[in-house]
């Protein structure tokens, strides 16, 4: 049975109070339940509204979070005794799942007792065990994930999705990815009239997959002032200023932003190197260092760690496996803007409108032929 959103109790909070509550799985992602707690405490520390419910070992979640002055009092401790590694497979946890940190951070979101989940853990289980738990919105066929991408646009990041809930996405599918990768923008990012391009071969009109074509007419129809639709967009478009939002499939998503990584990886491995060079190329390394912390941390994938799980009853924010607490606290930070903006709700209306307008069309296209 699909649980709407609307339907969910209130969220509940922490004994302590607070008007925001994170449910994060503290036993998923590479570095451990340790990293994860000092990118809890990172955040706390940054936002006294945050209130946090942490899945995991409880013996070992006790002693990490004593640690930290002042977070003890911030988190309500759940024992899960079960952990999700990189290598299970989605069809298992679905089976095998539940008593495990990962599946008990959804679950309470699911409960209403917290607004967003966080994990750090493997991204197929994560999806697997949301779609499972929380169930997809209305009108929503494919679920999608949303990233954050450096650009020269004025809020420093464009959105784009999907990067690799699922390789196949049909007109209507990138329809929805239009619509809700608009409202993540304007909750999310605060971007007032969203710019949404469709990603393409080329920007003719001509040009594309017959879904592409398609999905080009139904994003120009639906935009209806709630954002500008811009037309096909191209690769190099992705870090540029003329769009917010890009709109692909999850294959085409995931290999771009797998090499948008690599590639911010290699041109920051050749700047170690040319300034490492010669003792003149060091010299010239100091009197630049003002200019090349500031380009370090523009570029810094740390500072935009998340991807959104988007299109169903519930925000889910999926942090990097190998994050680090400021990475962990960049995941926590998004999940806090989202929750606070009243997401949630806002997407789901907007989903509701969007496939109220499609099904609306289909049935003037019926009468028309």
């Amino acid at each position: 049975m699909t649980v709407s959103s609307a339907s969910m109790p209130a969220p509940r909070a922490p004994d302590t109070g607070g008007s925001v509550v994170i449910s994060v799985d503290a036993m998923g992602g590479d570095r451990g339940p340790s990293v994860v707690v000092a990118g809890m405490a990172e955040s706390a520390e940054k936002n006294p509204e945050i209130r946090f419910i942490v899945h995991g070992d409880q013996a070992q979640l006790t002693g990490l979070i004593a640690r930290r002055k002042g977070l003890a009092g911030r988190c309500d401790i759940r024992h899960a005794g079960g952990v999700v590694t990189m290598h299970d497979k989605p069809s298992q946890i679905i089976r095998k799942g539940e008593g495990t940190s990962m599946w008990s951070a959804v679950e309470s979101v699911r409960q209403g007792e917290a607004q967003v989940a966080v994990s750090c853990g493997n991204t197929g289980a994560l999806m697997a065990l949301s779609m499972l738990r929380l169930r997809k919105l209305p009108g929503v066929n494919r679920p999608a994930i949303a990233c954050l991408w450096p650009s020269r646009s004025p809020q420093g990041f464009n959105i784009m999705l999907d990067v690799g809930a699922d390789i196949r996405a049909d007109a209507h599918d990138l329809l929805q990815y239009a619509l809700m990768g608009a409202s993540y923008a304007r909750n999310g990012l605060g971007v007032e009239m969203p710019r949404v391009g469709l990603l393409n071969v080329g920007t003719e009109d001509h040009k594309g997959r017959a879904e592409l074509k398609q999905a080009h007419e139904m994003i120009e129809a639906a935009a209806n002032g709630s954002y500008a639709y811009v037309g096909f967009v191209e690769g190099g478009d992705l870090p540029s200023d003329r769009v917010d939002v890009i709109v692909t499939d999850g294959f085409t998503g995931n290999v771009a932003l797998k090499t948008g990584e690599g590639t911010a990886k290699l041109v920051g491995d050749f700047l170690k190197e040319a300034f490492s060079n010669s003792i003149m190329s060091k010299f010239a390394a100091v009197l630049a260092m003002t200019s090349l912390k500031r380009l370090q941390k523009r570029i810094d994938p740390r500072r935009v760690n998340g991807g959104i799980f988007l299109g169903l009853n519930g925000t889910v924010v999926k942090s990097h496996g190998s994050a680090d607490a400021t990475g962990v606290s960049a995941a926590i930070k998004l999940a806090f803007t989202l929750a606070k903006s009243g997401f949630q709700d806002r997407l789901a209306a907007r989903v509701a409108q969007g496939a109220a307008a499609a099904s609306a069309g289909a049935a003037d296209a019926g009468e028309a032929s």
